[in-house]
């Protein structure tokens, strides 16, 4: 796996909707710019090589650094792969959505649902929303979030921008009723 480069973001909110928010609520993403194993190869039909040779270990890089980013235990999380224009989205796929990848999070959080996630193709640059839900239970509305994830230089034609996001509550100032009051 050839990492150019990591990038860490802390978001700390302490005031939403005109009202202080205590604890601050803190969303932590990280993203790794790697080289995309199929970049150059056109078309591959068996993508498992490439996933046997990255998605473990870039697992194992982003589940503790995130972790460590966000300073508290993680209730809510989130992936994403963004991949650059010469190559496909399957690219992104393949490695964010194997247990390979995804367990490294899920045992360092203690967390046992699916990680939300994001895949698309973009140039350097783009713009886009990692989806986060709480770790232990889908249907936990106040965990329902998205936090906004831009590298200027990232991704180029031939990378793959994997990021992981983690936050330490739910949506500061969330009011909505739990979902057992609709059924």
């Amino acid at each position: 796996m050839n990492v150019r480069k990591i990038v860490t973001t802390v978001e700390e909110i302490r005031t939403e909707g005109g009202r202080e928010v205590t604890p601050a609520a803190r969303i932590a993403v990280v993203a790794a710019v790697i080289e995309n194993p199929w970049a150059g190869q056109g078309f591959v039909e068996d993508l498992a090589p490439g996933i046997d040779a990255t998605a473990s270990d870039l697992g194992a890089l982003l589940a503790p650094a995130v972790l460590d980013a966000l300073g508290a235990p993680a209730e809510a999380y989130g992936k994403a792969a963004i991949v650059g224009l010469d190559g496909e989205i399957e690219h992104g796929s393949a490695l964010i959505h194997t247990l390979q990848f995804g367990d490294h999070f899920r045992k360092a959080a203690n967390a046992t649902t699916l990680l939300p996630a994001v895949e698309k193709r973009g140039a350097a640059g783009v713009v886009f929303d990692i989806p986060l839900k709480h770790i232990t239970d889908a249907t936990i509305r106040s965990h329902h979030q998205t936090t906004e994830v831009r590298i200027t230089d990232a991704p180029h034609p031939d990378e793959i921008v994997v990021a992981l996001a983690a936050a330490a509550q739910g949506r500061p100032q969330q009011r909505l009723a739990p979902l057992s009051t609709e059924q």
